[in-house]
């Protein structure tokens, strides 16, 4: 069974952005040990989730890294921009980018069926309310968070709609040089 894997960067006291989807806050001066970490997660996924929100500014931004020759991250824009991913929207009713599709369906049928399938890992990386709605519904396998070096007192939580408690193990867990400190959960 393919795993569904949550790759997010967070702050300290657990939101994913400002209050008005401010992301400055992320280390952005990533250090090689976080990118061959990122780049050792992303080489086996063959799908790539998504909400609306996020899908506007993911997609067309690796697509201009994947063509850029000269760009230091081409190889990550390419990954990102081939490989096959599903936008879930209520609003959004079709497709404007390549190697993609809109769902707007049941998202946990959806995403149970994409488990059962054959293939490698599945990724998902946001927004806010599409990821809160997945940990909710108990459909993400492995959380790979990604804590960042900073307290914003108020945000976009991930685990906003969670109503019932979920037992996690943590698998792993590494500091960065780069001030991030990544802890991996597995869900029990």
């Amino acid at each position: 069974m393919r795993k569904l894997k949550l790759q997010v960067q967070t702050s300290i006291d657990g939101f994913i952005s400002g209050p008005n989807g401010e992301m400055d806050w992320i280390t952005s001066n990533w250090t090689d040990d976080i990118k061959e970490y990122v780049d050792e997660i992303t080489k086996p996924v063959d799908m790539i989730l998504l909400g609306k929100n996020l899908a506007m500014g993911f997609i067309p931004h690796w697509a201009l890294v994947a063509k850029d020759e000269h760009h230091p991250e081409q190889e990550a824009g390419i990954k990102y921009s081939e490989t096959p991913k599903i936008v879930f929207s209520s609003s959004l009713l079709k497709s404007e980018w390549d190697y993609t599709e809109v769902e707007n369906g049941d998202f946990v049928k959806r995403i149970n069926l994409l488990k059962q399938q054959p293939g490698h890992d599945i990724i998902v990386y946001g927004g806010a309310k599409f990821v809160s709605s997945l940990i909710k519904e108990k459909l993400i396998d492995e959380l790979h968070l990604f804590v960042n070096p900073a307290i914003l007192g108020k945000g976009l939580p991930i685990f906003q709609d969670v109503e019932t408690s979920q037992k996690l193990d943590l698998t792993f867990s590494k500091p960065f040089d780069c001030g991030v400190v990544l802890m991996v959960y597995k869900t029990i």
